[in-house]
This record gives C-alpha cells, structure tokens and sequence, in this order.
C-alpha cells in the first residue's frame, strides 16, 4: 500500500544575502522520472554547511532559494517512473550520495570518471534542494543500499564525512600497506582518515593541537611513538626519529601544517591536501622541486566508494563518531560544531 504523503513539509533553507538558516515551509516533492522519493531517517551536519550560508560567491548552478543539507540517509517511498534496472526497492534504507553527476556521455567530467565535480548534476545540499527535510529526492545513481549493522546516522555521515576521507586515500593517494603515513588532525574528517589508514594496514604518525583527540587515536590503537605529543613540532619529531614519511595527509591546511608537511615528507613523497582552514597556502618550489615530491588534491569521494565506505562500516573496522541531534536544532547544532563542541559529527534524526 503506497504511503500516505503530506502536501507540504518544513526545510531548512538557505537565501540569497541572508547568513541564516530559514525554517521554511515548502512542497513534498515528487519523485523525479529516474530518481527515488525517500523519507529522510538521518542527516548529516557538516562545517562546510557555514561556507554554504556566508558565502555568497557561489558556482552558476546556486538557486536563490534552496534545502540545505548534503549527508544524509533515507527510507526509499517512490521511484521514478523511468527508473530501470535497480535492485533497490520501495522500503529499502538507503545512504544518498548529494553529487553523483550528470552521466551523461558528453559531459566533461563524467566521461572522465569524474562525477562528484561534475556541474551539470543535481547538487543536494550544495546549491539545490538537499536532506534537511521530512523528505527529499535524489537521482537513483546516488542511492546506495545501506547493509545490516550500519545506523542511519552513520550512513548519514559516511556520505561525506568518511567518504571524502576514503576516496583521498585509497584514489589519489593511493596509500599502501607498506608505507608510513603521517596525518595532521583528526578532527570529523581526519578520524575517519585514521580508520581508514589503519583499515590499510600502514604505519601512522598523528598530530593534532587537542590532547582528547590523540587519547582517542591511541584507544584505536596507535602506538604512543607514533602520536606526536601536543605542542611538539612535527619537524622536529619527524628528524630525531629518523622518519621516512612516504605520504603525508593533511586535514587542516592551515600554512602551518602545509609548511611542515613539506619538510616532514621523504624524496619522492606524495602530499595529499584536503583541509582548507588557510583558503591560500604557500608551495616552497624548492623543497618541492629538489625533493620531487606530488601535491595532490581531493574532492568528495563517488558512488563506488560509498559502496566499499558502507562495507567497512559493516564490518567494523571503521566506526565514525556520530552525535545524534534534531532537524528542528540545526542552527545550534552547527554552531556547536564550529565552537569545538562536537568530538566527531553530528546527525540530525528525522522523527
């Protein structure tokens, strides 16, 4: 029997020149011919949500009105009446992937294996219409099937926050077992980048500025010579322990860490820089060019690796640290987690 569906629902929305969120109410939308209509069961709460509301310098595709929220997890209700070949079905919970790309044969990016920086695609949460809802919509190539063991909540989150993390790793880095790996913070992103290192196998050196954080890196297991005391420098940690560091991970990107990065890495390194604290750092074209080293840049993380994201969950060698809030609390709860007040990352539950 198919589920009785209200007219209209309450969002949080973001305006055009207005810095915050709006509690609007706005229509149930309708399946779209080859997406799925879910009832959300969790979304995630992300920092970047801020950028999204003051930042009024965005890519074409921002709408002057649109439904915040880009992590998210739902319980499917409808498909799309050209929907084929899925083996999804109403009723199934789902983890929803906000940029799965346009697919299109003749589009720049998807031809390229490139969907999450596609620009043709809807953009849940980013521009257009996302999961801060009762319900929401999303092309059926986005949707993946959420495995036993795994919360809405952390599926939520995994869309992002342990996403991003995974497809820096394990396709741009390419990081292997064999190495030694050194990751600056472990704030929402960097902890699941811990897990996921460790998931590998690789050596680990941590650093972060928050004793509590560390603790917990050792609760995972990382041996207390490889976490950098709080207040040491990571040069200087790096030389009188005779470190090779084969791929440096950097989730802050503050110039402080992005200097240090560069003189902690070994000949023929690879730096993988996915935070952006300082919007502008500096390359040292020496150290770069005598040691040859790889920056590498990431963005996002595609389908399949949700799939392999969801996986690890499962099995439990990942578990993301997740706070479960109320849709109705956004704002305080985004506030919270630009204060420092939230360890991981927080999931809004859906009544």
């Amino acid at each position: 029997m198919a589920e009785s569906l209200p007219k209209t629902m309450f969002a949080w929305r973001k305006h055009r020149g207005n810095p915050d969120p709006v509690w609007e109410e706005v229509p149930v939308p309708d399946a779209p011919p080859t997406g799925i209509l879910v009832k959300m069961l969790a979304s995630g709460v992300c920092r970047s949500d801020h950028s999204l509301l003051t930042i009024e310098k965005q890519p074409d595709w921002f709408q002057d009105k649109w439904t915040l929220g880009h992590e998210g997890c739902g319980r499917i209700i409808k498909f799309g009446d050209k929907v084929k070949d899925t083996k999804l079905k109403v009723g199934d919970v789902v983890a929803l992937h906000a940029v799965p790309g346009c697919g299109a044969a003749d589009c720049t990016e998807c031809s390229r294996d490139l969907p999450q920086i596609c620009e043709r695609g809807h953009h849940s949460g980013i521009g257009q219409d996302g999961f801060y809802a009762p319900y929401a919509t999303l092309d059926i190539r986005g949707a993946v099937l959420v495995p036993e063991g795994v919360t809405p909540a952390e599926a939520a989150v995994a869309t992002d926050a342990v996403n991003t993390a995974y497809h820096a790793i394990t396709r741009r880095g390419e990081v292997r077992k064999s190495e030694t790996v050194f990751l600056f913070g472990l704030g929402g992103l960097g902890f699941n980048a811990l897990q996921v290192v460790l998931s590998i196998g690789a050596r680990i050196i941590v650093s972060d500025i928050r004793q509590e954080r560390l603790d917990e890196a050792a609760k995972l297991g990382v041996p207390a010579e490889d976490i950098v005391p709080v207040g040491k420098s990571p040069v200087e940690f790096v030389s009188e322990r005779g470190l090779l560091v084969d791929t440096v991970l950097d989730f802050v990107g503050t110039h402080q860490t992005f200097s240090d990065a560069q003189h902690i890495v070994r000949r023929g390194g690879k730096l993988l820089c996915i935070g952006s604290l300082d919007p502008e750092n500096t390359i040292h074209m020496k150290i770069g060019t005598r040691k040859r080293l790889s920056y590498i840049f990431s963005y996002g993380g595609q389908v399949q690796d949700l799939e392999e994201v969801l996986k690890l969950i499962a099995k439990g060698d990942i578990k993301p640290q997740v706070e479960g809030g109320k849709l109705e609390d956004f704002p305080k709860v985004l506030h919270a987690l630009g204060e420092g007040g939230v360890k991981g990352r927080m999931a809004l539950i859906h009544k």
